[in-house]
């Protein structure tokens, strides 16, 4: 794609990992993600369009490019939208959780405000992979009052207010903002969210990093960004067909089996995160084909045509805004 040539084409990103006290290796022995070794990497930013991170292309013309740059030149090509709007709307991460992290919360646009700092993060975790007996925590328990959490915080008693989860691979668990949690040891997620990286720690297990120092906590931060009353409907939890239908994102799940081909018409942005399986994208106007494996991202712009053939039993999300 290029000022003469604007065919659009499949798109495969850099990914960025992030080093965590949380982390392991499991993106290496799952995905084949060339980590470095022998250190606990906890995030593996698939794609990205923040301040610190942002996405670079892989592949084809555009390799090197940062993907908002590409979405700048090519706006309607990429996105459908001539007038598309940055920072792109997404941040999709791979999470190793070798070990629990942080109780904490992630603000809405009102405590935003209201603070005067941060950005607003919904977000959803698919589980990829459970050992038995993982669990998160997701949300307070009915009746959990402010000054009652603010107390449980200085007594380092928490966990004991929190609505503790047992999980199994295939769920989906949605998390908007307000949402205070927490992932369990030996769980790998798919972690689809607003792009914002405000986090605030209430609690950290009383754990300290390789320098015997801990961690940050925000506690008046987080106080302000709880929802202490949310609704049922919030903390829903999908497994099939429509996995999340927010006004951020909607995310679908799809199984294909060996030798099915999927066709792709022009008309919506697609972002495809592939589970299990393998297979390769091919292009309607020429003979080049974009491989896929399990672990890869792919974004197929608004403009593409062509197809999905899938060379295994293949198992992706297709998430659209």
């Amino acid at each position: 794609m290029t000022e003469k040539n604007r065919e659009p084409y499949p798109l495969r990103l850099k990914p960025i990992f992030k080093k965590r006290i949380w982390g392991g290796q499991k993106l290496r022995e799952i995905f084949g993600k060339d980590i470095p070794p022998f250190e606990k990497i906890g995030e593996s930013w698939e794609l990205a369009d923040l301040p610190e991170d942002k996405s670079v292309i892989v592949n084809g013309q555009l390799s090197g490019w940062i993907l908002r740059s590409a979405i700048d030149i090519y706006p309607k090509e990429i996105t459908g939208n001539e007038n598309f709007s940055l920072p792109f709307p997404l941040l999709i991460k791979f999470l190793d959780a070798e070990d629990i992290l942080s109780v904490q919360v992630h603000p809405d646009t009102q405590t935003c405000r209201r603070l005067g700092k941060g950005e607003p993060k919904t977000e959803c975790w698919y589980i990829i992979k459970a050992q038995a007996g993982a669990y998160i925590y997701k949300g307070l328990k009915s009746g959990v009052k402010r000054n009652e959490f603010a107390q449980a915080i200085k007594e380092g008693t928490v966990e004991k207010l929190l609505k503790k989860v047992l999980v199994q691979a295939g769920q989906c668990h949605f998390l908007p903002a307000g949402t205070v949690h927490s992932i369990g040891a030996g769980l790998l997620i798919a972690e689809i969210q607003t792009p914002s990286d405000t986090t605030y720690r209430v609690f950290d297990w009383n754990r300290v990093d390789e320098k015997g120092n801990s961690r940050q906590l925000h506690i008046e931060e987080a106080l302000e960004s709880i929802h202490f009353e949310p609704t049922e409907d919030d903390l829903s939890v999908t497994t099939e067909g429509r996995l999340v239908d927010s006004k951020y994102f909607k995310i679908d799940k799809v199984h294909q089996t060996d030798s099915c081909e999927v066709l792709l018409l022009p008309g919506q942005m697609k972002t495809l995160i592939i589970l299990t399986g393998q297979g390769k994208i091919v292009s309607a106007e020429t003979t080049e084909a974009v491989e896929f494996h399990s672990g890869d991202i792919i974004v197929i712009p608004a403009a593409y045509e062509g197809a999905i053939r899938f060379a295994a039993d293949t198992e992706y999300l297709n998430v659209t805004i």
